[in-house]
C-alpha cells in the first residue's frame, strides 16, 4: 500500500514539473514571436504591390516575409535577365542589385525561420501542458484506487485463549472421618430420704 502511494504521488509530482516546464515553453516561445514581429516591423517594409498576396501590407508576419522574399528574387531576376548573383560578371552593375536582393532575402528568411522556431516552442509546451495535466489526473486516480482498495482499517483478531485443564484430584488418602463425640453419662437420680417416724410411747 505504501508502494502504490509512493507511485502516486510521484506521477503527479512528474505531471506537475512536466506543466510547469510548458508553461516556461509557452512564455518562451511567445517572446520569441513578438519580438520578430516587432523588430521585423521596426523596418517598414511593405508588401510590394505585384506580389501573389498581401499586397501594400506591412511585413510583421512570416507569410507576408516568405510573399515580400519572393518577389524580391522575382524582380532581381528580372533585372539581371534570369541570372544569379554568382553567375554575374565582377564588372556588371547589375551585381550589386542581386548582393542587395540576396541580403533582403536572407533577412526575410531569417524572420521566418524565428517565427516557426517560437511557434514550434509554443507548441511543444502546449503539448507539454497536456501531458502534465494527464499525468496528474493519472495520479489522483491512482490515490483514489489506493483509497477504495484499502477499504476500512481491519481489527486484527484476538488471540484464542488456552484451555483452562482442570488439575488432576489429589491421590492423598483421606483423612479418617472424626469419632462421634461419646454423650456425657446420665446423672444417678437423686434418692430422697423417708422421713423417720417416732413412735410415742403409751400413757
Amino acid at each position: 500500500m505504501a508502494t502504490s502511494t509512493g507511485k502516486s504521488g510521484g506521477v503527479k509530482g512528474l505531471g506537475l514539473l512536466t506543466i510547469i516546464l510548458g508553461i516556461i515553453f509557452v512564455v518562451a516561445g511567445a517572446v520569441t514571436v513578438g519580438a520578430v514581429s516587432t523588430n521585423l516591423a521596426a523596418e517598414k517594409i511593405t508588401v510590394a504591390d505585384d506580389a501573389s498576396a498581401f499586397q501594400g501590407q506591412l511585413v510583421d508576419t512570416p507569410w507576408e516575409a516568405w510573399v515580400q522574399a519572393d518577389i524580391i528574387n522575382h524582380h532581381a531576376l528580372d533585372a539581371s535577365g534570369g541570372k544569379t548573383y554568382s553567375e554575374l560578371d565582377r564588372e556588371d552593375p547589375v551585381r550589386e542589385t542581386m548582393m542587395n536582393a540576396s541580403f533582403l532575402r536572407a533577412s526575410l528568411f531569417t524572420s521566418i525561420v524565428a517565427f516557426g522556431v517560437g511557434l514550434l516552442v509554443v507548441g511543444l509546451g502546449v503539448s507539454l501542458l497536456i501531458i502534465g495535466l494527464a499525468l496528474r489526473r493519472v495520479g489522483s486516480r491512482l490515490a483514489a484506487d489506493d483509497v477504495a482498495v484499502a477499504g476500512p482499517a481491519r481489527v486484527a483478531p484476538a488471540a484464542a485463549a488456552a484451555p483452562v485443564v482442570a488439575a488432576p484430584a489429589s491421590t492423598a488418602p483421606a483423612a479418617p472421618a472424626a469419632a462421634p463425640a461419646t454423650a456425657p453419662p446420665a446423672a444417678a437420680p437423686v434418692v430422697s430420704p423417708e422421713p423417720v417416724r417416732r413412735e410415742d410411747p403409751p400413757a
